[in-house]
C-alpha cells in the first residue's frame, strides 16, 4: 500500500500487457546527433525515487493501479524500499501487476554503466515474469528485460547488463516490471526492491548476441512479404560464471542484407521483401556478430488465396483477413511425433498466410486457453490451400474436425471426429484451390457445439503447402433482411408487386402451366412483403386478362432476387401482340434475358434496359413474364420489387 509520504499521480494507459515492445516512431533526432546535455545519477530508488519527479509511475492496461508503494517497513538498506503488491488472478481491480518508471522530465545519460542493478525479495519463492528498462511508451526504442527471474524470501541482487551503454544518450524509461500469479494458482504475494541504481560492475563480460535465438531459418517467401525478426537477445557472463539473457530491442542492432535488391531490413528488424531472388539477413550489435542468420527466397510476385464472399454474419473464422478470427491457441502445437514447421507466419502486402513445411500432420487448436466453437448452426467448412512442390501420384491431404463434447476435455466419453481427405489429383502446384466442405460429410463428427480442433494431415506425401481463409459458414435458405427499397418515384413506375408502391392487378404470380415442382409462397421477412419460389424450374406470371401493360414509355425492368443456390436467374418478358390474347402466338412477341453466376446469400437488383430484349419488339400490350431458376426445379428463390420504370 502506499504511506502518506509517496502518493504519486498515476496514468492508466489502455495499451494491454507489453512485454518487449518496438513502436513505429522514431526519435526526431538521432541519437548520435544529441548533445550529451542530461544527467548521468545511476541512482533510481534509494528509500526514495531519485529525480523521478512527481509523475513517473505509468501502470500497464489491465494490470493493479495501486500495486506499487513505498513501504518504510522493509529495505534492503537504508530506511525503506518499493514494495509491489501482486493481486489475486481475480481481482476485479486488475488480475496482475505491471508498470513502467518513466522520468517526469528529461531524460538521463546512461553511457558510463553497464548495468541495471537492485536488491529483491517476495514473501513467498515466486517468479516475476518481467524486469528491465528503456520502456517509455513514446519510442520504447531500447527496451531491456530479463525473463522469469526467481526470487526467495531472501534480499539477492538482480544483475541486468545493458547490450549497448553507447546507445542509451537520453534515456526516459528507468525500470519496467509485470507480475502475475501464473506460478501460485492465482494467489497474489508481494516482493520489494530496493537500492535501484545503475552501475559500472565492470565484470559484465563476454556478450554474445543472438538473432532468432541464434538459429539459423531459411524460408521461402513473395514480393511484398514482410517479416519481423524475432528471439533477438545477448548473452553475458556475470563475472561469477552466471550466464544471463537479456531480451533485446532490435533498436541495439545494427541489421545487413546481403542483397537489398530482393530485400531491405530496417532498425526495428522489419524484413520488406522487393525482388526476386535469394538474401540472407544477418545482425551486429556493438560491433559483434550475432549468432543466428535469416535466408530467404522470393519467389517472385504472389497471388493472393480468393477474397470469401460468404456474409460476415453467417460466418465463424479461425484464419482469414476478410472475417474477424477467433481467438486461437495456436496454428501449429508442434505436437510429439509432429515434423511440421511453420504458421502464421507470413504478410504479403497486409495478407496473413500460414506456411507449413515439413507437413506430416498438425493442429490448430482452440480449446486450452479459449472457448471451443459452436459450430452447430453452421453447414459448411472453408479452406483454401496451394501446394509449393510437385505432387506425385497418392499424395494426399486430411482435414479432420475434432469436438471435444460438453466436459470441455479430450478423452471424457463424448469427443466425436470425422475427416476427409483431399486427393494430390484435386491439388495444383503453385496455384490456389478453394474446398468446401458439407460438416455433415465429416463422417463421426456427431457433435459440433464444442469444436476444438482442425487437423491437417499429409503423412509426409505433400510437405510444403500455403494455408489461407479457414472458416465455418452457414448456408442461409432464407433472406435475413429486406430487400432493397426502391428509389424511383411513383410517377415514373408501374409496379407489379412492391410495398413502394402501387400495385396494377396481376392474375396469377404461377400459371397452371409453370413448371410442376414450382411452389409459390407470399411470405413477410422483416416487415417486407415477397415471393418464395420453391423448387423453382419456370413460373409464369400472368396479368393478360387484369390488363396488359403500355410499357412503351418506360426505358427498364427491374426485379430484386435472393437465393442461396441458383447459377442463374431467366426473365422472359413476352407482349400478347395487337388481339391482346396471349394464346394467338402470332403476333406475341419475347425475350429472355439470362443473368449468369447471380450473387448468392444476398438481394441482387436485376435493373435492365428494356433495349436489352431485342427480341422484345414492341411493348404496348405486355401480359406476362416468366422467371427460371437454374439448377432446373432444385432452388429457391425470393422475388420482389417487381416493375418497369423510366
Amino acid at each position: 500500500m502506499k504511506t502518506i509520504k509517496y502518493i504519486y499521480s498515476k496514468i492508466i494507459f489502455c495499451l494491454g500487457l507489453i512485454l518487449v515492445t518496438v513502436t513505429s516512431c522514431d526519435r526526431e533526432v538521432s541519437d548520435e546527433a544529441v548533445l550529451a546535455t542530461f544527467s548521468s545519477v545511476g541512482d533510481v530508488f534509494i528509500d526514495s525515487p531519485v529525480g523521478l519527479g512527481s509523475d513517473f509511475y505509468f501502470p500497464y492496461g489491465g494490470s493493479k493501479p495501486t500495486a506499487w508503494s513505498v513501504d518504510e517497513k522493509e529495505s534492503y538498506e537504508g530506511t525503506a524500499s518499493m514494495r509491489f503488491d501482486v493481486p489475486n488472478g481475480n481481482d476485479p481491480n486488475g488480475n496482475y501487476a505491471g508498470a513502467i518508471f518513466r522520468i517526469d522530465g528529461a531524460g538521463r545519460d546512461l553511457r558510463k554503466y553497464d548495468a541495471l542493478t537492485f536488491w529483491a525479495k517476495a514473501s513467498q519463492g515466486v517468479t516475476i515474469g518481467e524486469l528491465g528498462f528503456g520502456e517509455d511508451f513514446l519510442d520504447n526504442k531500447y527496451v531491456t528485460s530479463i525473463q522469469n527471474t526467481s526470487l526467495s524470501t531472501s534480499w539477492q541482487k538482480i544483475i541486468i547488463p545493458i547490450p549497448d551503454p553507447s546507445k542509451l544518450i537520453q534515456e526516459r524509461g528507468l525500470f519496467r516490471y509485470s507480475a502475475g500469479t501464473q506460478g501460485t494458482n492465482g494467489s497474489g504475494y508481494t516482493f520489494w526492491i530496493d537500492e535501484m541504481k545503475f552501475e559500472k560492475l565492470g565484470t559484465i563480460a563476454q556478450p554474445r548476441p543472438q538473432i532468432l535465438n541464434g538459429s539459423e531459418k531459411s524460408e521461402q517467401t513473395f514480393i511484398g512479404g514482410v517479416i519481423t525478426l524475432d528471439g533477438l537477445n545477448q548473452v553475458f557472463n556475470l563475472g561469477d560464471g552466471t550466464e544471463q539473457t537479456v531480451a533485446t530491442a532490435p533498436a541495439y542492432f545494427n541489421f545487413t542484407s546481403s542483397n537489398p535488391s530482393v530485400a531491405t531490413v530496417d532498425e526495428k528488424g522489419k524484413i520488406t521483401v522487393s525482388g526476386t531472388g535469394k538474401a540472407e539477413i544477418t545482425a551486429k550489435l556493438n560491433g559483434i556478430d550475432a549468432k543466428g542468420k535469416y535466408s530467404l527466397e522470393s519467389l517472385g510476385a504472389f497471388t493472393p488465396a480468393p477474397t470469401p464472399t460468404q456474409s460476415a454474419a453467417n460466418v465463424i473464422s479461425v484464419f482469414s483477413d476478410t472475417y474477424t478470427n477467433i481467438a486461437v491457441d495456436h496454428y501449429n502445437g508442434y505436437w510429439g511425433g509432429s515434423t511440421t514447421q511453420g504458421q502464421n507466419d507470413i504478410n504479403i502486402n497486409g495478407n496473413e498466410i500460414i506456411n507449413y513445411k515439413a507437413l506430416n500432420y498438425v493442429g490448430v487448436e482452440f480449446h486450452i486457453n479459449v472457448p471451443t466453437v459452436n459450430a452447430s448452426s453452421m453447414t459448411n467448412f472453408h479452406i483454401d490451400i496451394q501446394v509449393q512442390e510437385d505432387i506425385n501420384p497418392g499424395d494426399f491431404i486430411r482435414i479432420g474436425l475434432q469436438d471435444i463434447g460438453g466436459d470441455d476435455t479430450f478423452g471424457g466419453g463424448d469427443d466425436s471426429s470425422g475427416s476427409i481427405t483431399i486427393p494430390g489429383t484435386n491439388l495444383t502446384r503453385g496455384s490456389w484451390v478453394s474446398f468446401d466442405f458439407k460438416l455433415s460429410d465429416f463422417t463421426g463428427l456427431t457433435n459440433k457445439s464444442n469444436l476444438g480442433q482442425i487437423v491437417l494431415v499429409s503423412d509426409a506425401t505433400i510437405q510444403d503447402v500455403l494455408v489461407d481463409n479457414m472458416y465455418f459458414y452457414e448456408i442461409p435458405t432464407a433472406p435475413s433482411i429486406a430487400s432493397p427499397v426502391p428509389s424511383n418515384p411513383s410517377a415514373d413506375v408501374i409496379s407489379l408487386f412492391s410495398d413502394a408502391y402501387t400495385d396494377v392487378a396481376v392474375d396469377t404470380w404461377r400459371t397452371d402451366w409453370s413448371f410442376g415442382a414450382t411452389v409459390l409462397q407470399d411470405v413477410v421477412i422483416v416487415n417486407d412483403n415477397m415471393k418464395e419460389y420453391n423448387n423453382l424450374g419456370f413460373v409464369g406470371v400472368e396479368f393478360k386478362d387484369a390488363n396488359t401493360i403500355d410499357a412503351t414509355s418506360m426505358t427498364h425492368f427491374r426485379v430484386d432476387t435472393w437465393s442461396a443456390t441458383y447459377t442463374e436467374f431467366k426473365i422472359k418478358l413476352v407482349d400478347a401482340g395487337p388481339d391482346g390474347d396471349i394464346t394467338t402466338s402470332g403476333d406475341n412477341v419475347e425475350h429472355e434475358i439470362t443473368v449468369n453466376n447471380p450473387a448468392q446469400n444476398q438481394w441482387v437488383s436485376h435493373d435492365i434496359p428494356l433495349s436489352s430484349f431485342t427480341g422484345l419488339t414492341k411493348r404496348d400490350k405486355l401480359a406476362q413474364i416468366i422467371f427460371v431458376g437454374i439448377p432446373y426445379g432444385q432452388t429457391k428463390v425470393y422475388v420482389d420489387n417487381v416493375y418497369f420504370r423510366k
